[in-house]
């Protein structure tokens, strides 16, 4: 499998692969083991780890032990505005005033995969602009520019005052909310953030520093509302991304967000995001030095006979249909869980999941293959098919958990990077020629949509969400040839907030699909009982895919 988008960053990852050789086999190679390795990460609230909460972190298995210190990475920090808390030196690596940031996830993970020592200098601010609080020509407001130069230069002399060697090896940078809010610092995004990396490289003496941009939450309240002014920040940090070969767009997107009060939705990751935002990091910068461990999961043979038919099932949508909340380590302890578990090499599995940020390389059998230890209701649909005498299955799966309905139709929106129609559809074509290529018929059984979660918290979403799904379902069919298709579309009990109450959706949902016989609506309103709205944890998805595939079975 890969971890890779297949678009503009395979092609850049392409573009500078002689650097990264050149990188890998430079003089500091021989030193790699010694040569003390420091991540500088900065920003504003998603980088501090706001709305996070160390006690939480018991709630997320991969992550079991991140609120202890991390006695082997150093840790040198400068945090908040008017109130900041500021580390007096180096320290081991640690939770700051009960929040959680990502650097907590990227050490661990760096620290498992090479052994050379790591130290992290984290300035972080919420509510601060790259155009003016980050401004390094005319800094302004809270003055961060100057600020974290200070400080990193202070860090890096008391490292040479004790004689440890060392080399500035990434710049972890999450910023660009505020920006949006001023009409000037939103155009100028990409001119200054370009003007940024240059005046770090040149005041650090780091002419070759690594940038890693991470992308802004769309999952969020302000992924929705203020669509176009995200997108906006989006193309200036894409276009610094693309024109820098030293810096790199970091997909985060499609991380966890914590759950707000009301109508649920939120502005920041929270304690499951901030944990899962760290990986990215370090997982992108793993990948530039050849250090990212995958496991392969191949087929053992191919489990279909040649010439027979395989009914192909497609599963689409959104956070629960992705798995956002589902980890191995809890279905461990289910009665099915064993069962799931394994690697089930009776059905062929291909997916492409967080917007394409994890891809598989080719047909796997069908088990757990989420990023963060994740899975997703295709386990126990697949199960559940098997146990009830279907044979000869595929399943295609093409998730992203940071979009909206809006992102699915083929109208799109103004932020057309996010659009996933013609994704979605060579997806599910190519999964068939795949399939025809090994020898089989194919007969697409469905497709099956997990509606879209956050779009019943946002009034405007939740009101379009019908006429959305209509259109999507229509074109799918006629860009697929199959006018026939059949789409079963689940449902789980839409958001309870008296800000969107007036939307009876579920009416509006049952009088569109009223004449199209070939779409089915199941509502999934008994849900195992939830601690969250929106999300469904790893009980609850066990039990969506069990009820679609019912209903699927039912239908016949």
């Amino acid at each position: 499998m890969r971890s890779v988008r297949l678009n503009r960053d395979a092609i850049k990852q392409a573009s500078i692969a002689l650097f990264i050789i050149c990188f890998a086999l430079s003089p500091l190679q021989a030193e790699d083991e010694k040569t003390l390795r420091v991540f500088i990460f900065a920003g504003q609230s998603n980088m501090v780890g706001s709305d996070s909460k160390v006690q939480d972190i018991q709630q997320f298995p991969p992550f079991a032990g991140l609120e202890a210190p991390q006695a082997r990475v150093r840790f040198l920090y400068c945090l908040g505005r008017e109130d900041k808390r500021i580390s007096e030196g180096w320290v081991d690596l640690q939770p700051v005033d009960n929040v959680v940031g990502p650097e907590l996830s990227f050490a661990r993970k760096l620290t498992e995969n090479i052994t050379a020592p790591v130290a992290i200098i984290k300035i972080a601010a919420g509510g601060t602009h790259l155009g003016g609080d980050w401004n390094p020509d005319e800094p302004i407001g809270f003055k961060m520019y100057p600020l974290a130069l200070q400080v990193i230069r202070d860090a890096l002399a008391d490292l040479e005052k004790q004689g440890i060697k060392y080399r500035l090896e990434g710049f972890m940078w999450h910023q660009g909310e505020n920006d949006m809010f001023d009409q000037k610092y939103m155009d100028n995004y990409g001119r200054n953030l370009k003007n940024f990396l240059a005046r770090w490289r040149r005041d650090l003496n780091a002419p070759e520093l690594r940038f890693y941009i991470g992308e802004l939450c769309t999952k969020t309240i302000w992924g929705m509302d203020l669509r176009p002014r995200m997108y906006a920040i989006s193309l200036g940090q894409k276009e610094v991304a693309d024109n820098d070969p030293l810096a790199q767009y970091v997909p985060t997107s499609h991380v966890g967000v914590e759950i707000g009060g009301g109508a649920g939705l939120h502005y920041h990751y929270g304690t499951l995001g901030q944990l899962e935002h760290g990986v990215n990091y370090a997982d992108a910068y793993l990948r530039n030095i050849g250090q990212l461990k995958s496991e392969a999961r191949p087929l053992t043979s191919w489990p279909y006979a040649k010439g027979s038919t395989v009914k192909l099932f497609v599963l689409a949508g959104h956070r629960n249909m992705e798995g956002e909340r589902a980890f191995v380590q809890q279905l461990a302890k289910l009665d099915v869980g064993p069962e799931l578990l394994k690697d089930n090499q009776t059905i062929a599995y291909k997916y492409s999941i967080g917007g394409g940020y994890k891809v598989s390389d080719d047909w796997e059998p069908l088990g757990p293959a989420g990023f963060y230890d994740t899975f997703g209701p295709e386990l126990s649909f697949g199960a559940t098919l098997e146990k009830s005498g279907v044979s000869n299955i595929a399943i295609a799966k093409f998730t992203h958990s940071g979009s909206q309905i809006i992102d699915w139709t083929p109208e799109g929106s103004e932020a057309k990077s996010r659009n996933l129609f013609p994704a979605f559809i060579a997806f599910i074509r190519k999964s068939v020629q795949e399939l025809e290529a090994k020898g089989n018929q194919v007969e697409l059984a469905g497709i099956f949509y997990h509606l879209g979660e956050n779009d019943m918290s946002w009034g405007p979403f939740r009101e379009g969400a019908p006429k959305r799904l209509m259109s999507l379902v229509k074109q799918s069919r006629k860009d697929l040839g199959r006018p026939e298709l059949r789409w079963y579309v689940s449902q789980q009990p839409p958001t309870d907030d008296k800000s969107v109450n007036n939307i009876d959706v579920t009416a509006k949902l049952d009088q569109a699909v009223a004449s199209d016989e070939n779409l089915i609506h199941i509502k999934v309103f008994n849900l195992p009982e939830q601690e969250k709205q929106l999300v469904v944890d790893t009980r609850g998805i066990v039990w969506l895919g069990e009820t679609i595939a019912r209903k699927y079975l039912e239908s016949q």
